[in-house]
């Protein structure tokens, strides 16, 4: 039944979802009518809602960059490439590459959500090499699957910040512990949940023979060697130094672990991404072989840097209307102290779709669900993880975050989101009633 109906997701979606550049192009045009039908706002005051945040991403959008090309060069360099070599030898079926790749993508991103994605599809490519008919979008789209529980992890931004002094949330909630969050039972039953049915649910998604899509492993081999000169000339020499690029590279290794020695550092997406440059520098040896690859790693780029300040528009619009307000108020409205996670939840999945940035969501509906739990006598940091998991949760059918992963894998989003519909509203079902029921 499960490869029936996915399989009709697939032929759906394969037919109707637009190239996500054209899916932004649509949000903005919703939101903007949205604003202007609902909040009453006149079209020129949602244009300049639209322009202001339309810049508003830019850091984030280079960071997203950078966690493709780095996370590419370092998988493309022979030391990792060997290790994941070894890995994938574990899976000698379809099926088992599928569950593999599941666990594999669910465990790297519950401790990062920026590494998850990057080591995800990294792997998949890497099975796809060897393991012979296996449906590659079901691979790179079970890859992406274990993106769901970032947000219920280490690096989960609603706990994390919440639990530092001074966030702007402590007057009405104090300083949050992880042990109630991140670490509450409740959670990591959740988090517990997800690593059981995510492999089971992939594997059972698998298509017939007949219906299955391979892919040509011709066109997964990573950057080529790039062979010396016969007559090496001085900038030559520069570019194939072998102390060069070692000296940088350790230089490196050494505020990496200066970082974590000594100032007690967190990860979090700029140290991923400079872990992630500095090892491959080394790893590659020559700075000619890292270029070589880091240009074949740019070519994937393109889709990040043009639509991500597209999405920070629509938040722009999304925050300066009160879009996002009026939808959460809208969900606290029929809550009780009970149902208010599970709407939460719901709400938070929702703003998603239109504000996919869980820094930026929680600063959006923190002012509305933190005072309703209050008032309802609602668990705080229960209703809290309900927004961060609503945040995790429709990143299933959300191109924005699978950006980089479809870049790496080479597919479209299209390939891939037939599938993860079905994991949406499994997961959905899952994390609605854990949120609710879960201890």
């Amino acid at each position: 039944m499960i490869k029936r109906i996915s399989m009709s997701s697939v032929k759906a979606v394969e037919r109707w979802l637009p190239d996500p550049y054209v899916l932004v192009l649509l949000l903005t045009l919703v939101v903007f009518v949205a604003g202007m039908a609902i909040e009453r706002e006149g079209p020129v005051q949602m244009i300049e809602h639209w322009g202001n945040g339309f810049w508003n991403l830019l850091q984030f959008a280079m960071q997203m960059v950078l966690i493709l090309v780095t996370g590419w060069v370092l998988a493309s360099t022979p030391f990792v490439r060997r290790i994941l070599e070894a890995i994938a030898k574990l899976a000698k079926t379809p099926g088992q590459a599928i569950i593999l790749v599941t666990l594999v993508s669910l465990c790297a991103a519950w401790i990062n959500w920026g590494f998850g994605l990057v080591i995800g599809a990294m792997f998949g490519r890497q099975l796809a090499r060897q393991v012979e008919g296996v449906d590659y979008r079901l691979l790179i789209a079970s890859a992406y699957s274990g993106f769901l529980v970032w947000h219920g992890g280490l690096a989960g931004s609603v706990p994390l910040v919440i639990a530092t002094e001074g966030h702007f949330m402590q007057e009405q909630m104090g300083v949050v512990s992880t042990g109630t969050t991140i670490f509450s039972a409740y959670n990591l039953l959740l988090v517990l949940c997800l690593f059981i049915v995510l492999p089971i649910l992939n594997r059972l998604m698998m298509p017939k023979p007949e219906d299955t899509v391979t892919v040509d492993r011709s066109k997964l081999e990573d950057a080529p060697v790039v062979p010396e000169e016969k007559e090496p000339t001085p900038a030559s020499r520069l570019e194939n130094s072998l102390l060069l690029a070692q000296a940088v590279g350790i230089m490196g290794l050494v505020f990496i672990a200066y970082y974590f020695l000594v100032n007690d550092g967190s990860l979090n997406l700029n140290i991923v991404n400079f872990i992630f440059l500095f090892l491959g520098i080394i790893l590659h040896g020559r700075p000619m072989q890292f270029l070589t690859s880091l240009q074949e790693a740019a070519k994937g780029a393109a889709g990040i840097i043009i639509q991500f300040p597209f999405y920070a528009g629509i938040m722009g619009m999304m925050v300066g209307s009160g879009l996002a307000v009026t939808l959460s108020n809208g969900f606290v409205a029929i809550s009780n102290d009970v149902t208010l996670p599970l709407f939460a939840f719901l709400s938070a999945g929702i703003v998603n779709v239109f504000v996919p940035s869980g820094g930026g969501q929680w600063a959006v509906q923190a002012p509305v669900m933190i005072p309703a739990a209050m008032e309802l006598g609602a668990d705080m940091s229960r209703t809290a993880m309900a927004v961060a998991w609503g945040d995790a949760w429709t990143n299933m059918i959300q191109p924005f975050w699978a950006l980089p992963a479809l870049a790496i894998a080479g597919l479209r989003a299209k390939d891939i989101m037939g599938f993860c519909l079905i994991t949406l509203v499994v997961s959905g079902v899952i994390i609605g009633v854990g949120l609710v029921v879960f201890p």
